[in-house]
C-alpha cells in the first residue's frame, strides 16, 4: 500500500495520486478509522504487484510521458518539480510495516526512517555543489533526479520449523522488515530496461522546450532473504532503536528534576522561616489589644477563599482541565499496557477523542462542584459552557485549518463526513455526558472552607489601590 506524502519543510501532505506517479486503483482502498482521517492518513493500493517468495528482477511499473509546449504536461512536470524540491516523502506499507529506508550515520550507527524521497533536487551553494543524501553520484547543480527504480528487500521467519507454519512447509513465512533503496535510471526504452545502469534521469530546472520529450519509466525489483533470528513479534524493534528522537534524554530528564526540586526548596524554606517568625511573634504578645491586631498570613486568611469576579469561567476552564487530564491520563495507561501499539494505525487518536468524549461527565461534575462553592445560581450557563467553550475554540480552530488544507488540496483535509460524525460525538455524546456529571456536581453540598471567608474585601488591598490613584 501507499500512503500519504509529507516532508518536513511544509506542513502540507498529499495524496499519491496528487503527484504524477504509476496510477493507483482506489476502489480497493482499505477502511480507515477515525484517527486515521483526523490525521490525514490516506492509504491506497499500490501499484507494484509483489508475491510471497517470488524475486522480482527490473519489472516495470508504468511510464509516464512529457511533452514541451503542451500545458497538461508541463503541470504534471510542474508538480513533480515541486514535490522533488521541498522533499517530499514517500510512506509504503507491507503487510501492515513501513517500508523503510536505511542509511549510517556518522557514529557508526545506522538510521531507519519510515519515508523515503521521491527525488532529490541539487541546489547551488556558494562553496560548491550539493549531491544528493541517496547518491553522492547525482551531482549536477540546478538539475532534479527523480527516484523512478526502487529495491525492496523483504525479510521473513521462515515457518518451515515452527509450529505456525507447518502446514505450508517453505512455502510458509512471515514478513519482518521491508527495506527499500530508491535510485534514478535512465532506461533506454521501455522494452530495453536496464536496473544495472549508473546513468540517472536528470531534469532541467526550467521547462521542457517545445517539442521535446521526457520519459519516465518506473521500474521496481525485490528479493527476499530469510533470518530466523528475529521473531515476528519484535519485528518492530528495528525501527524504534534506530530512531535518534526516541532515546530518552535521562541527562535533561534529570536535569529538570533538580530545577525542580531545588526551586521548590527554596520556596518551602522561605515559607517555613515566614511563618515561623509569625509564630514567634504570637507567643511574644502580652496584651489583649496586640493579639486582636492582624499582621503577616493573617491580613489575607479571610480573601483566600474569596469568590473571583470571573467565577464562571474558572470553574469552566478546571472542567475541561480535568477533562484533559483524565483523557491523557487514561491514553498512557492504555499505551504503556500495549493496547495502542505502532502496528495499530490511527488507535492513539481514535482512543484520544473518544475518551474525550466519554469523560465529559467528570467535567460538568467539576465545573458544577466549583461554581456552586462561589455562590453561583447559573446553573444552565455553567453546563453549556463547559460543554462548549474548550471544545467549541478548538474545533473552530480545526474547521478553519480544515479549510485551508482543503483550498490546497491537500490530503490532510477531514472530509465532511468525518466533520458530521465528529460533531454528532460532541452534542451527542460529549454535551449529555456534561449535563450528567453536572446534575450530580450540583446536587452535591457546598465545598466547605477551612476558614471564614470575609464579608468586605481586604482593606490593605482597597487602600493600596487608593494611595496608588492618590499619587497618579
Amino acid at each position: 500500500y501507499v500512503n500519504r506524502l509529507n516532508t518536513e519543510e511544509s506542513v502540507i501532505p498529499y495524496e499519491y495520486h496528487h503527484f504524477d506517479f504509476c496510477p493507483i486503483d482506489e476502489s480497493n482502498s482499505p477502511v480507515e478509522n477515525l484517527g486515521q482521517v483526523v490525521f490525514g492518513e490516506r492509504i491506497r493500493p499500490g501499484p507494484y504487484k509483489i508475491q510471497f517468495l517470488e524475486d522480482v528482477k527490473c519489472a516495470k511499473a508504468c511510464a509516464k510521458h512529457y511533452k514541451g509546449g503542451e500545458a497538461d504536461s508541463d503541470h504534471r512536470l510542474m508538480v513533480l518539480k515541486k514535490g522533488m524540491s521541498l522533499n517530499y516523502q514517500h510512506h509504503w506499507i507491507v503487510d501492515n510495516m513501513p517500508v523503510t529506508w536505511c542509511y549510517p550515520l556518522e557514529n557508526e550507527r545506522q538510521y531507519c526512517s519510515t519515508g523515503f524521497p521521491m527525488g532529490c533536487l541539487v541546489r547551488r551553494h556558494p562553496d560548491g555543489e550539493e549531491g544528493c543524501m541517496t547518491n553522492p553520484n547525482y551531482r549536477r547543480a540546478g538539475y532534479y533526479y527523480p527516484f523512478n527504480h526502487v529495491d525492496l528487500t523483504i525479510t521473513y521467519h521462515s515457518g518451515a520449523t515452527e509450529e505456525w507454519g507447518v502446514a505450508f512447509k517453505q512455502n510458509g513465512g512471515r514478513i519482518i522488515s521491508v527495506k527499500v533503496v530508491p535510485s534514478s535510471i535512465n532506461h533506454k526504452s521501455e522494452t530495453e530496461l536496464n536496473c544495472d545502469s549508473k546513468e540517472p534521469i536528470e531534469i532541467q530546472s526550467s521547462s521542457l522546450p517545445p517539442g521535446q520529450t521526457l520519459d519516465i519509466i518506473y521500474t521496481y525489483s525485490v528479493h527476499f532473504t530469510q533470518n530466523n533470528k528475529i521473531k515476528w513479534s519484535s519485528r518492530w524493534d528495528y525501527i524504534l532503536e534506530s530512531m535518534p528522537h526516541t532515546n530518552i534524554q535521562w541527562f535533561s530528564i534529570l536535569n529538570s528534576l533538580v530545577i525542580v526540586l531545588f526551586l521548590s526548596g527554596m520556596v518551602a524554606m522561605i515559607m517555613l522561616r515566614t511563618l515561623h517568625k509569625d509564630i514567634a511573634r504570637y507567643n511574644q504578645m502580652d496584651s489583649g489589644e496586640d493579639a486582636q491586631e492582624e499582621f503577616g498570613w493573617k491580613l489575607v486568611h479571610g480573601d483566600v477563599f474569596r469568590p473571583p469576579r470571573k467565577g464562571m469561567l474558572l470553574s469552566v476552564l478546571l472542567g475541561s482541565g480535568i477533562q484533559v487530564f483524565c483523557m491523557t491520563l487514561v491514553t498512557l495507561a492504555f499505551a504503556c499496557l500495549g493496547f495502542l501499539s505502532p502496528a495499530n494505525r490511527g488507535a492513539l487518536m481514535t482512543c484520544a477523542m473518544v475518551l474525550f468524549v466519554l469523560l465529559g461527565t467528570p467535567a460538568g461534575y467539576v465545573s458544577a462542584r466549583i461554581y456552586k462553592s462561589f455562590g453561583g445560581i447559573k446553573w444552565k450557563s455553567n453546563v453549556l459552557l463547559t460543554s462548549m467553550l474548550c471544545p467549541g475554540v478548538v474545533f473552530g480552530l480545526f474547521f478553519v485549518m480544515n479549510l485551508i488544507l482543503w483550498s490546497k488540496g491537500s490530503s490532510g483535509a477531514v472530509p465532511f463526513s468525518t466533520l458530521i460524525a465528529l460533531l454528532a460525538l460532541w452534542f451527542g455524546v460529549s454535551v449529555p455526558l456534561t449535563f450528567v456529571g453536572a446534575y450530580f456536581g450540583f446536587r452535591k453540598r457546598s465545598l466547605e472552607h477551612p476558614v471564614t471567608v470575609c464579608g468586605i474585601r481586604n482593606r490593605h488591598r482597597r487602600r493600596s489601590r487608593a494611595l496608588k490613584r492618590q499619587t497618579k
